[in-house]
């Protein structure tokens, strides 16, 4: 079975390997680790049963005994469990490319929740908002359209679709100030990714059964 490590926050990284495992009813063992926990790892490299991580950052998952890192990879694996990833080289390399586009979003609005220096964040965030935000949103929304589909690839959902469905969700939240709710609204294509993988029947299971709401 796999098990798959990963703080209590449903964040992109660890939702897009749970979501599609729960989808095709993949069993998994979902281990949720604490602050504290999470912290340990960091600096020592070790999960708090003692396995060692790679590259001391999470979410890992565990096989056969074996822990493996980097999000790419392991989306990639629990893709290909859940049939929701593409035996076809040019498929899956359309899906690699908008995973590691989820990665670089993730990379340009970190730096700005990490900030302690309060008005350097604000107008960081006030680039995020205004220009880095919205120039990876329209790359996107032209591959959508390039694609002439609902999804990014083989008009089906794949784990791609997962990633920025989970991405765009915390973007959208609210809960990074300096960033609107709307921040989305000016992207029809990508808005509807969002909103059809929320809307699916098995997501609104595992958000419901998982955190007791619509995350």
């Amino acid at each position: 079975m796999i098990k798959i490590y990963y703080s209590h926050t449903p964040f992109w990284r660890a939702e897009v390997l749970r979501v599609c495992l729960y989808i095709s009813e993949t069993p998994f063992e979902d281990i949720r680790i604490t602050r504290d926990e999470f912290i340990t790892m960091i600096k020592t490299g070790f999960l708090p049963n003692g396995k060692k991580v790679p590259f001391h950052q999470l979410p890992v998952i565990e096989v056969d005994n074996k822990i493996i890192g980097q999000t790419g990879a392991i989306a990639r694996y629990c893709g290909k469990a859940s049939n929701l990833y593409s035996n076809d080289d040019l498929h899956a390399a359309k899906i690699d490319q908008i995973i590691d586009a989820a990665t670089d979003i993730t990379n340009i609005v970190s730096p700005t929740i990490r900030e302690k220096d309060e008005q350097k964040k604000i107008a960081d965030r006030l680039i995020l908002k205004n220009k880095l935000l919205p120039r990876w949103f329209k790359y996107l929304e032209d591959l959508l359209s390039e694609e002439n589909s609902e999804w990014f690839v083989e008009n089906k959902m794949t784990i791609a679709d997962i990633a920025m469905w989970r991405l765009i969700g915390w973007l959208k939240s609210g809960i990074i100030d300096g960033i609107p709710t709307s921040i989305v609204d000016d992207f029809p294509k990508l808005k509807n990714i969002h909103h059809k993988v929320h809307n699916h029947p098995k997501v609104q299971e595992w958000m419901l059964k998982t955190y007791g709401k619509e995350i």
